[in-house]
């Protein structure tokens, strides 16, 4: 019998895998079998590598399927442990301060896995088999990872990866909810607020019709004129209420279009002091003028609504018979208006909040509740006035140098764009 060196092959399948299977000589049987030996291993890993791509694919499926409008750290927990076999999984959100936990609890978690965040650990102990993984999204820590079981180190990077996706995903979705929200509510305010306004406007006009009507008819006795009078003072002051409100509403919207006009700023400022001195009965306050301050392209409205609220905070809340000092300051980029008081500081804390909607300075609004009574809205309209000519409102205080209020309007801006 003669035995061609040609080898005689046929496959057959172990593992998954095409091994060559040869009948020949015993050397050359043997020489295969190491050759198969090894390519046997090759397939297993490859095997492996694909069994871990299947699960990545899974939780990359179930992740997408989440309800996101729930915390989904419950739900991650529990999928890592099933999909991947694992004995105990741990996942920590920094931005709400929570942990959720699958199977048998972590030891100290509650400082282990913000430690983890804190020092954006990335650890794998096969001793314990504890796999540490902090959660990075654009360069910023968002949680972590606490994994106990068998994982290897791509694997438990790509998991992390998919888990902190996961989180900011859900806070996006969070963030425009509480957005949208947030807008509803100013929508309501802003409609509630305009009615409001409408609706006093006209018994308003009735009640001080009549009061002019009473006095002009004279007659009246001394008690009887003081009354009178009486009534078209709170009449005046209901008035000027109902403007604001109407004036607010009218800034809440967020398509609002300055109605732009080249003012004339010092003779508009004379009318301006006129009036508020005038409605104050007393002369408290002083203009200083600086810099190339002649006309300003601007509405003239919410400008003198910006202005009005300014001096009748400081007229409100400075020292009594303490002077006012109205400031105006030109360049070649914009107009800087300031109103200066003594009297009581705002805290720093309350510094940018005051402006907000219906706010007033905590101390104030508990030190002189009666005396200087407030809604908060004004100085959400002078804010509002100045974003709608692109400037900005802020303000400084101190007990030492006292109060002032800020707005810088620019010279010129494109409303048209």
């Amino acid at each position: 019998m003669q035995f061609s060196n040609d080898t005689n092959l046929r496959y057959q399948e172990v593992s998954g895998a095409a091994i060559p299977f040869q009948h020949s000589t015993s050397r050359a049987a043997g020489e295969h079998s190491v050759s198969s030996s090894r390519e046997v291993s090759e397939s297993n890993d490859i095997r492996l590598a694909s069994d871990d791509r299947d699960r990545l694919l899974e939780l990359l499926h179930r992740t997408t399927l989440l309800d996101l409008r729930d915390e989904p750290g419950p739900m991650l927990a529990h999928l890592l442990r099933w999909i991947f076999s694992l004995e105990s999984v741990a996942v920590y959100d920094a931005d709400l301060q929570r942990i959720d936990q699958s199977g048998r609890p972590f030891d100290d978690v509650e400082n282990l896995l913000p430690g983890i965040c804190i020092f954006a650990a990335h650890s794998d102990d096969p001793e314990t088999g504890l796999i540490r993984r902090a959660l990075i999204l654009r360069d910023l820590t968002i949680g972590a990872l606490l994994l106990r079981g068998e994982m290897s180190a791509p694997v438990a990077d790509a998991v992390a990866a998919l888990v902190a996706t996961t989180f900011d995903r859900f806070h996006a979705i969070a963030r425009e909810s509480r957005s949208a929200s947030e807008r509803r509510i100013e929508q309501l305010r802003a409609t509630v607020l305009d009615s409001l306004a409408h609706s006093y406007k006209t018994p308003l006009t009735a009640i001080r019709a009549a009061s002019s009507g009473l006095s002009e008819m004279g007659g009246l006795s001394s008690a009887q004129a003081e009354l009178v009078s009486l009534i078209e003072e709170q009449a005046d002051q209901l008035s000027h209420l109902t403007t604001r409100l109407l004036k607010t509403a009218r800034l809440d919207a967020d398509d609002i279009i300055p109605r732009m006009e080249n003012l004339a700023l010092l003779p508009w400022i004379d009318d301006l002091l006129a009036a508020t001195n005038a409605q104050q009965g007393t002369v408290r306050i002083r203009l200083r003028v600086s810099g190339e301050v002649k006309s300003l392209r601007c509405d003239r409205g919410l400008l003198s609504a910006l202005l009005t609220q300014y001096l009748d905070n400081a007229l409100r809340y400075s020292a009594p018979k303490t002077p006012i000092t109205l400031c105006i300051i030109g360049s070649e980029e914009a107009v800087e208006f300031s109103v200066h008081n003594t009297g009581q500081p705002i805290p720093i804390e309350e510094c940018e909040r005051i402006f907000e909607r219906y706010s007033r300075c905590r101390e104030t609004a508990q030190d002189m509740p009666e005396t200087i009574p407030g809604t908060g809205i004004g100085l959400s309209i002078a804010r509002r006035a100045a974003e709608a000519h692109g400037g900005r409102v802020w303000v400084q205080s101190d007990a030492s140098s006292g109060t002032t209020f800020f707005a810088s309007i620019p010279l010129q801006r494109d409303f048209t764009a």
